[in-house]
């Protein structure tokens, strides 16, 4: 990628992996999820660091799962900058959890062809996915600004990785 061709993307995520060791166990939900949440990341995001100074973006994103909080490891294509932002999990505890119960219902309903159910079960689903997003952008405040939607598919992908990670938040 050229510089005037990285420096038009600006303060975007172009790139987003999730660590490999924070990965156990896969289930067709989960790896759609996952595809999902990563496809539409990367086709709209707006992401950027607030420090270090010369780390505009385009950025690079690695996921992980360490202990008690989910690691993001950035690195800005353009300066070379790399940076760790640690978001501890202790906030999501109650969300992440009311999220497994109700998405686990959702795909029950959904297995079982109770069509009926499904609209009032996804509703309850976006208001806690809305929830989790909101306190995942509080929780990166004045570290990293992003947008809403942003926040939406990084809280999904935290949920991707406390399912498929060892890291026990229940």
């Amino acid at each position: 990628m050229t510089e005037n061709a990285a420096a038009a993307l600006g303060h975007k995520i172009i790139e987003l992996k999730l660590d490999s060791a924070s990965i156990a166990t896969r289930s067709a939900e989960l790896e759609i999820e996952r595809h999902r949440a990563i496809s539409d990341l990367l086709e709209s995001n707006s992401f950027q660091l607030v420090q270090p100074e010369g780390a505009k973006g385009p950025y690079r994103l690695r996921l992980a799962l360490e202990g008690d909080r989910m690691m993001i490891y950035v690195v800005c294509t353009l300066s070379g900058v790399a940076a760790e932002v640690p978001l501890p999990l202790s906030p999501f505890k109650s969300i992440i959890r009311d999220y497994i119960i109700v998405c686990d219902t959702f795909y029950k309903a959904a297995k079982a062809g109770e069509i009926h159910r499904l609209e009032a079960i996804d509703h309850g689903r976006r208001s806690i996915h809305d929830e989790g997003a909101e306190t995942l952008a509080d929780s990166l405040e004045n570290r990293v600004i992003l947008d809403k939607l942003t926040a939406r598919r990084l809280f999904s992908l935290l949920y991707v990785l406390h399912m498929r990670g060892t890291t026990n938040l229940t």
